[in-house]
């Protein structure tokens, strides 16, 4: 009778597994197939890119892009509960201006991915050695970006921690063939680096600002499997320079806010009510009315 009774009790739990598991399969199936209204209406405000011209990414690098379904297929980090919080990890010394726009960032990048993001104690440049940097083409020293990521990020494991990300006030190269990169990611390893050197405008404070945080929205974006965008106009697009930077927009496509909000699954309009809020108050006028823009779609 008791061989019975757990016969019984695993064919029921198999069965309601197996329930489970349709059930998971549907809903997959129709992320795949049905967009979100939202997505719908916001995707009128995407800007499509025009054929790319020479010194732009595109130009030199003939990406395919990523389409939602190749996306979903992927092998990417989506949050969990023990693993939900995005780390900033300051490296040099930063003037009150610098420290300021590190605040700004970590607040906008717990707007822009829903998740807490806290920034680590500031390290000293004195973890870089001798041989991980040069001096660059204008006599600006400059850190190999990848001992940073192997050699002082791979070491830390902060509590929770889901992404981290490196801020450097100084000049980053990848390769000693290169001249510079903005930024570097490992997506195995789910860290990063950033600089701020280039990202400063004496005269447009604000500017820098922006650009700021499109480096690092677009390198934690990477992180969460988000490929180069090649669709439109997207903070995920591939840059050659800081002027097609300032082209790109701060703002994620309809296609690459579909990803993102696939394993995060956050409140969309609360989101974009955020993004207007932060940048009406840092007086980010171009980018608030993107977001404006998407808000009237979706009214």
């Amino acid at each position: 009778m008791r061989k019975l009774l757990f016969l019984a009790v695993v064919i029921f739990y198999s069965c309601q597994s197996n329930k489970q598991e349709n059930q998971n399969q549907k809903e997959t199936l129709k992320e795949f197939t049905n967009p979100a209204p939202y997505f719908i209406d916001i995707k009128a405000n995407d800007i499509k890119l025009g054929k790319p011209v020479f010194g732009d990414w595109l130009y030199s690098h003939k990406e395919k892009g990523q389409s939602f379904e190749q996306f979903m297929e992927s092998k990417h980090v989506v949050p969990t509960k023990e693993n939900n919080i995005v780390y900033l990890q300051p490296i040099g010394s930063f003037n009150s201006v610098q420290k300021k726009q590190i605040e700004l960032v970590r607040q906008y990048l717990e707007i822009f991915f829903q998740l807490e993001t806290k920034v680590l104690n500031q390290i000293s440049n004195d973890i870089i050695p001798n041989h991980a940097r040069r001096i660059g083409d204008v006599g600006q020293e400059q850190f190999l970006a990848g001992f940073v990521l192997n050699d002082v990020l791979k070491k830390e494991k902060p509590k929770k921690g889901i992404v981290l990300m490196a801020l450097t006030e100084k000049d980053l190269y990848p390769k000693p063939e290169w001249n510079y990169v903005f930024g570097l990611a490992s997506y195995r390893d789910k860290i990063a680096v950033s600089s701020m050197y280039r990202m400063k405008d004496e005269t447009n404070p604000d500017l820098s600002l922006s650009r700021l945080l499109k480096i690092c929205s677009h390198e934690i974006g990477h992180m969460f499997g988000l490929h180069h965008c090649i669709e439109a106009n997207c903070v995920m697009n591939g840059t050659n320079s800081m002027p097609e930077t300032d082209t790109h927009s701060i703002r994620l496509c309809s296609l690459c806010q579909r990803k993102l909000n696939s394993g995060f699954k956050y409140d969309n309009a609360k989101r974009l009510n955020e993004l207007a809020d932060f940048f009406k108050h840092n007086n980010l006028t171009d980018e608030l009315q993107l977001m404006k823009k998407d808000m009237l779609s979706t009214q």
